[in-house]
């Protein structure tokens, strides 16, 4: 197993699920420089992703593709040359052991290879279905009043055709739904720009409350609502 990524193969369904953020995992070799409990909070993970990512790739019968690093360590979802590829500070919090860390190092060791990875998976499907997987904190320590009541949000950029399904169908499952929030996929949107929009792939992007997420019982909740949500866009988008 790299040490970019963790795959999980539940079967041969033509879905491949992507949790670019699903681990706080710092190799031993690199020292962020920060309190030990930064990591299990939401500027190292997006908590619950990657569990929730786990709980779909065995209800649908497919692979999952879970990012095996701390964003902290590394962005897997923001370009190379993008300004928060790697953080010196995060939500009010200083990450100094980045600030004389190679770029270059970095991103040769894990954001490559787990983009390749991608690639490798999905040349390996035929006619794929991405979901996206990742998670929000229901506010910042940076900006506490600002109210994020959505329960799940859906991002894209310029295809919004998986979206334009599931958006109501989510609703109608009975969750806030925030169609681009907490924030929009036109702005921060790089694995699937890259992997699914860059290829006419179709996929849904989702973001997961992390107060529900982070717990068993909301894990299994987003999953039992999204598996055949999930299986709905990509029969109608096959």
């Amino acid at each position: 197993m790299s040490e970019a990524h963790r795959i999980l193969t539940h079967g041969k369904a033509p879905v491949l699920i992507v949790s670019d953020h699903a681990s706080n995992h710092v190799p031993d070799d690199i020292d962020l420089g920060i309190a030990p409990e930064l990591l299990d909070q939401h500027i190292a993970l997006d908590i619950g992703a990657g569990e929730v990512a786990a709980l779909l790739a065995g209800s649908l019968g497919c692979t999952a593709i879970l990012g095996g690093i701390s964003r902290l360590v590394i962005d897997l979802n923001r370009e190379e040359d993008a300004p928060g590829l790697l953080v010196t500070a995060s939500d009010g919090h200083a990450i100094p052991g980045n600030r004389s860390a190679s770029i270059e190092q970095r991103i040769n060791r894990f954001h490559r290879p787990y983009h390749r990875e991608v690639e490798r998976l999905l040349a390996s499907i035929d006619r794929p279905f991405i979901l996206s997987v990742h998670s929000f904190t229901p506010r910042l320590a940076a900006d506490p009043e600002q109210q994020r009541p959505w329960e799940i949000g859906v991002l894209y950029n310029d295809d919004d055709r998986a979206a334009r399904i599931a958006v109501p169908l989510l609703e109608s499952a009975g969750l806030i739904v925030g169609d681009q929030l907490p924030y929009s996929g036109r702005q921060l949107n790089y694995t699937m720009n890259r992997h699914a929009e860059g290829n006419g792939i179709p996929y849904l992007g989702v973001e997961l409350r992390q107060d529900i997420s982070a717990t068993a019982a909301g894990q299994a909740r987003y999953a039992d609502i999204l598996a055949p949500i999930v299986e709905q866009c990509r029969v109608q988008l096959a």
